[in-house]
């Protein structure tokens, strides 16, 4: 008998749980269960499920303007780029849909600023474990295990260095050179973040070999990690940078800011049917007034700092390994390829996690998180570990019998 499920592509593996609603920090499947979701979306939800803020912006703005065509300028998409641009070190935006399909228009831009520039320069410095989504182009870019055997031929012109050490960077700038891109925070790759050491020396070989430096700050952006946006925590410029996620608290909104010197394009270079939709970016206006609110990032920080004490103390007392991450991006290494199994456990106990690699977990709650929530779960996250240490305890005795 087929699954009543099978009428969406195969595309993801997912549980049989089918979820109806969703309110702040917590998600509700179809039979009233609740859980606790510290996955939000992929960091999508930045004020977790259903924010009034987000259903009140898209209720004003449904019956006043929904989509006139990109061809117009529309008010929505003028106050969200002007409230990036006065909050960041960029000069011109442009929203998209996807943080793909942003990170796609820097590659676009950058190898315009190439042509222009640099004698048609087009190569990109990516990483090794690096992610940018999932168009042919960012795929390539994509530095995860396997993904070069996709969907071949890959588009070429992205050579990939390893993640923090910056001679694999400078051997790979030659004369197609033309910008290097990166996450500040490696995000799928198990969040590892970038040094401070590491993302000046690239801004360093940037302003050496005339290259544009690009972050990717489609998940580490929007106060996920501490601050408005990561690049501020290394004392750097970038020339390029992307958002999404929780640029749109959950509705589907992105954005290339770029600074002057690299805003290349004309009329006809870059568009999209929904790109700067006023529907959308009304929400964003919404959200990011939200995120630039006085005390806001600082509760990020505390409950980050919380999260990370937390997570250490589980660490040690179940003999675990490194937490890691900024802000409300952090990892935990489980010492085994167990992550993922913890991941089901933990969903039978009623708390939604995300497993990037096989032997570690990622933790994204809500930006606006309380304490008592985080203290929430990391009780149920103890549960869920004491549960695996007694299952190989029990193996283990079985074995020496």
């Amino acid at each position: 008998m087929q699954s009543p499920h099978s009428v969406l592509m195969n595309t993801v593996v997912r549980p049989e749980t089918v979820f109806t609603r969703g309110r702040g920090a917590w998600l509700y499947d179809e039979v009233g269960l609740a859980y606790l979701d510290w996955v939000q979306g992929w960091a999508v939800n930045a004020l977790g499920h259903s924010p009034d803020i987000v259903a009140a912006a898209l209720a004003r703005q449904a019956t006043a303007l929904v989509n006139p065509s990109p061809a117009y300028y529309n008010r929505p998409a003028l106050d969200l780029a002007r409230r990036l641009v006065d909050n960041s070190v960029f000069d011109q935006a442009f929203f998209a849909s996807s943080g793909a399909e942003a990170t796609e228009g820097a590659i676009k831009l950058a190898r315009k600023w190439g042509q222009l520039n640099k004698g048609g320069a087009y190569e990109i410095i990516t990483f090794v474990n690096g992610y940018h989504g999932r168009t042919i182009a960012t795929m390539s870019a994509t530095g995860k295990p396997g993904w070069d055997v996709y969907y071949p031929p890959q588009v070429p012109g992205f050579p990939k260095a390893r993640f923090n050490d910056l001679a694999s960077v400078q051997a790979l700038i030659g004369p197609q050179t033309v910008a290097i891109m990166l996450e500040p925070v490696q995000g799928e790759g198990g969040v590892h973040p970038a040094s401070v050491a590491f993302m000046q020396g690239l801004r360093a070989l940037c302003d050496e070999h005339g290259l544009l430096l690009i972050l990717d700050e489609v998940q580490t952006g929007c106060g996920r990690t501490g601050s408005l946006f990561a690049y501020q925590q290394y004392g750097i410029e970038p020339d390029i940078m992307t958002l999404g996620k929780g640029l749109g608290a959950g509705v589907p909104i992105s954005a290339l800011l770029a600074k002057q010197h690299a805003c290349v394009f004309t009329p006809g270079d870059q568009g999209g049917t929904f790109c700067g939709a006023p529907l959308m970016c009304a929400v964003g206006v919404a959200v990011f007034d939200v995120l630039a609110a006085p005390g806001f990032i600082e509760n990020v920080v505390a409950r980050g700092e919380q999260l990370a004490a937390g997570l250490r103390q589980l660490s040690a007392r179940f003999g675990l390994g490194e937490v890691r991450g900024k802000g409300l991006l952090v990892a935990l290494e489980v010492g085994s390829d167990d992550a993922l199994q913890m991941v089901e456990t933990a969903r039978e106990h009623g708390f939604l996690l995300n497993a990037p690699r096989a032997h570690c977990l990622r933790f994204m709650p809500p930006l606006n998180s309380t304490a008592a929530e985080i203290d929430h779960g990391l009780t149920l996250l103890g549960k869920v570990l004491a549960v695996h240490r007694s299952q190989h305890v029990s193996a283990a005795l079985a074995e020496a019998v």
